[in-house]
Parts: C-alpha cells; structure tokens; sequence
C-alpha cells in the first residue's frame, strides 16, 4: 500500500557472469540476494519498491555501468511506473552517474548514497552529525561537475537531506574548507574519547563492545544486558549513535558495554573513515561481542563481512565471543543449531577466535550462558578465587567484597569476617593485606 509522500523507487543490479560463486572475498551473494538487501535499506529510507532490474554482463559498462540497451529498458519502466528516483545496487563513478541521469532524466543513487542517506536521517548526536556530514562531503565532491544547479535546490526526499540541501556543493573551496572544519572537529573529539577512555582504564573497567551485521538485533541484546532503552526495531540502521552501559558479569566484575553501528556489505569506505573515532571504541575494546542473526539464510557470510570490516579498523587481533542471536526464529525453521555454530565459527580464524553461544536476545533465552562466556574470555581484572580474614569493624571493605565479588563461603566472628570468595584482580589488590595464604 502506497504511504502519501512516499517515493517510488527502481532497484536496478548487476550480475557478472565472470565472477566465482566463491569470488576472492569467498561471500556467494547473488546479484538477486544482494537486490533483497538494497530493497530493505530502501524501506528503511522510506521508499517504496515498485519493481526491480537485474543486468548480467561479463563486465561493467564504463558509461552506464548496465549498458546502452539495458539503459533504454530502464528508461521506459521507470516512465512508466513514474518513478521518482532510481537505486543502483554498485557504487557510480561520477561519469556513469551523469550519463544514467541525462538518459533517465530523474533521480539517480547508487548503494552509497543510499546509505549516507540513511546515516543522515538517524544520526542524533552532534558527534554523528558531523561524521555523517563529513562523509556525504568526501562522496559528493568528485560529482559535481555538471551538477550545480541540481545540488543547490532545496529540496527533500531520499539522496537530499544533510549538505546536499546547501549551496556548498557549488564552490569546491569552501567544500574543502568545510571538510576541513569537519575534519578538525571530529580529531577534537577523538582526543576527548581517548581522554575518557584512559580515565576509564584507571578504574580499571573493560570494555566490550558489540559488533554485527546491520539489524542483527545488537541494540535489542544491549538492552536486555544493561537495562537501557536504545531504539531497537526492524529497520536497517537504526541505532546510529554509541551507547556505553554498565554490566555486571556473573564473577560480580564489573565493565561496559559498548553498542555500536551496524556494518553491512560494501559499507562505504567514506563512512569507515568518518566514524573513526566512533569505531575506536571497538578497536580499543577488551573483548567483542559479536552480534550474528542466525535466522539469516546468510549468516555465514554476514560474519565474514563483519570480520573484514574489523581488519579494516585494526580490531582483527581482539578476541570475539559469538552471540548466535534469533535462535527462537532458527528453532521455527528446524535448522541444527549446532552446524550452524561450527560454519560460523569457521569464519572466525587465529587469536580472535572464542566461542558461539545461541541466544534470543528478544525472549532472553541463553543469555546466563552469554555473560558466563564473556566473564570466562574477558583477559582484563581477571577473577582469583581467595580466602580474606576482614576486621568486622571495616564495613565498607565487607560491602565491597559482597558488591564487587562473588561470595562462596563466609563465617562472621565476634573480632573477624572469613570469608572465600571469587574476586577481580583490582579488587584483590586492594584487600591484599587482609587475604589469608
């Protein structure tokens, strides 16, 4: 059904005839798979699908990317359909951008841009802002030529919203002095999250935090951890800001919980690059939570796509724990649980390599088994079993111990407290003149 002030959109991609069901990046997507992703990025950015295009070439068209004939085609549907923008599932060279356009004549995106869109609606802090600014910025300048006019309109609708609204499109100086400016600020705030972060680290509190595929169901396990109420629903990207939380792990350690954006195949490198100084809350992490939908016919495959996006940032070496999530909806299909943890967990290779734990984050289901694993992996304050002999008179050191660690055994005398309990490394220094050899 047909919302009012909804926009109509083609989806239009490319299948190669030459490329290797395993490819060099070994993720089998079809161009058909791959067109089923787009379609849900484009109904998270509000548009309305009216029909999709595949083109199978052995390559590229350099001018239009899908060919002259296959161009024509598209021509006639989207006038047809009426369509108000078409969305192309590959990144457009600026030259094929402006030759689909003159022949279209009406809106053109390609997965990027889409993307960026989607960054700029969702984006609510002014640190997001900012990186989503910057990065429309970075894509924009190599495509203007020829398009001044069309940029400076104001306007709305998908492709439109952030810097595409402003004049700045129109002068590369002051674009440059803009991606400066931009630049400048965000380094200003990656200087304050290392402050923040080191004073963390003097607590000592690790770190972990979560990592997956978009709409893998992070920020929905985020708040069933820690209690916080970040938007978590359906839709591709929809939890665009960090989040740090509190949680206690079965050990009674305590450490933060980091939620983070979700990474999505071909993510744009101009994105990567403007979440610098979000993304090094993962890279600086103790441990990631690795976030997988095992209801996804393409699990395996979203894995890996996460795992090259962590070699991007440099957080290849940080041990990961598996979250196999959604195993409510897996259960519904009759699929085995445990082969699919094992095709999963061979995606994950060398030191970053843990363990998979099934959960529902939605019914919560699995998840005393999930904190066990993280308490077990965590390398940061880690957990001794020691015997203490506390004067009774020192309350707030006997508070500590029953806030801070976990309790085995304990006997009150009139003079002493013995106790034997399971207690972080910080801790233990702390009551080290009262541990008993």
């Amino acid at each position: 059904m047909a919302v009012q002030g909804q926009e109509s959109a083609i989806l239009v991609g490319l299948e190669l005839k030459s490329r290797s069901r395993t490819g060099a990046d070994h993720i089998p997507y079809s161009a058909g798979e791959s067109l089923e992703e787009l379609k849900a990025l484009a109904e998270s950015a509000g548009a309305r699908v009216e029909e999709t295009i595949v083109q199978s070439r052995t390559a590229p068209d350099a001018a239009t990317l899908i060919g002259s004939g296959k161009l024509e085609e598209l021509r006639r549907i989207t006038q047809s359909r009426h369509a108000d923008l078409v969305l192309f599932d590959s990144e457009l060279s600026p030259t094929q951008l402006r030759n689909i356009e003159r022949e279209l004549n009406c809106r053109v995106l390609d997965r990027t841009q889409l993307i960026l869109d989607i960054f700029a609606r969702r984006a609510r802090t002014r640190e997001g802002q900012l990186q989503v600014e910057l990065a429309q910025l970075n894509y924009l300048l190599p495509r203007l030529t020829g398009r001044g006019a069309e940029m400076s309109r104001l306007g709305g609708g998908i492709g439109t919203r952030g810097p595409g609204e402003t004049q700045l499109e129109t002068d590369r100086r002051r674009i440059y002095r803009r991606i400066k400016k931009l630049s400048d600020q965000l380094e200003s705030v990656r200087k304050g999250r290392g402050t923040q972060r080191r004073q963390r680290q003097s607590v000592p509190l690790a770190t972990i935090a979560l990592v997956g595929y978009t709409n893998a169901g992070k920020s929905t396990l985020f708040n069933r951890l820690t209690g916080a109420a970040v938007v978590a629903d359906a839709r591709m990207f929809a939890t665009l800001d960090p989040t740090v939380r509190h949680v206690t792990l079965p050990s009674r350690r305590q450490v933060l919980l980091s939620d983070t954006v979700g990474f999505i195949r071909n993510l744009p490198t101009t994105l990567v690059q403007a979440f610098r100084a979000t993304l090094e809350e993962v890279t600086e992490a103790s441990l990631l939570l690795h976030v997988v939908d095992a209801s996804s016919a393409y699990a395996p495959h979203q894995t890996a796509h996460v795992l090259r996006v962590l070699t991007d940032i440099g957080a290849q070496e940080t041990r990961q724990i598996l979250a196999l999530n959604k195993m409510d909806l897996l259960a519904e299909s009759g699929e085995n649980a445990t082969s699919l943890a094992q095709r999963i967990l061979g995606e994950v290779r060398g030191p970053a390599a843990g363990r998979a734990v099934p959960i529902s984050a939605r019914s919560g289901a699995g998840l005393e088994e999930l904190l066990k694993a993280l308490d077990e992996n965590l390398p940061l304050d880690p957990v001794a079993r020691v015997r203490f002999r506390i004067p009774t008179g020192e309350g707030s050191l006997i508070h500590l111990l029953h806030e801070r660690a976990r309790v085995l055994a304990s006997r009150y005398g009139e003079e002493f407290w013995e106790v034997e309990a399971e207690v972080p490394e910080s801790i233990q220094r702390r009551l080290a003149r009262y541990a008993v050899k």
